[in-house]
């Protein structure tokens, strides 16, 4: 259960700095907790993370990076990885639309500001609510539904996420002007490709 629980909350964080900017709370959040620090080491010894107070990291810092990674240079949609003309599909056509609405997943376009369901943060937060699924399951030790929903977030991580979003986070990395995204972007590639081996290791015991 501790495994799940940890699988939730990582999620939880990666698609929430992915998915659009940062604001005050979530900053705050960050820097008074050690767990999530550990995980953004180089943001946790950047000076100015340290001194700076958080509306000045925000306007100056880590939103215009945001911006610049999420919608100027990089693009964080799997279809453009994933089609050959290189479009977003915005429409019923996307490949994620069937399996969110098989599992009761409702993206919040206006919330979320995104464009389109195959966003980097949504998939991360499909990914989320599956585990936080899986937790539940484990709580009413129903074997099936933990099997079932161990089974959904596999297939998920191969056909969707691991198709594209280790290229769009290597790029992130590349070009990240702050700590922030250059370690989201190193800890999410790492955390789907563990993640993706944990759950095979699960389903095969």
């Amino acid at each position: 259960m501790q495994n799940t629980k940890a699988r939730v909350n990582i999620y939880a964080l990666l698609s929430r700095i992915l998915l659009q900017e940062l604001d005050e709370n979530m900053l705050d959040t960050i820097k008074k907790d050690e767990n999530i620090l550990d995980f953004l080491p180089t943001l946790k010894n950047w000076e100015p993370f340290k001194e700076l107070q958080n509306n000045k990291l925000l306007e100056e810092y880590f939103n215009p990076d945001f911006v610049n990674l999420s919608l100027l240079h990089l693009i964080p949609y799997e279809t453009f990885y994933t089609r050959e003309d290189q479009k977003i599909e915005t429409g019923g056509a996307n490949p994620v639309t069937d399996i969110y609405s098989a599992y009761d997943f409702m993206v919040d376009f206006e919330a979320a500001r995104t464009i389109s369901a195959d966003h980097i943060g949504v998939e991360l937060e499909f990914m989320h609510h599956l585990a936080e699924a899986e937790l539940k399951a484990i709580e009413n030790n129903d074997k099936d539904a933990i099997k079932n929903l161990r089974e959904v977030q596999k297939e998920f991580l191969n056909k969707h996420l691991l198709q594209w979003a280790p290229m769009y986070l290597i790029n992130v990395k590349y070009e990240a002007r702050t700590p922030l995204y250059y370690d989201t972007a190193d800890m999410a590639l790492e955390f789907i490709l563990s993640d993706n081996e944990y759950l095979s290791k699960e389903l095969s015991a």
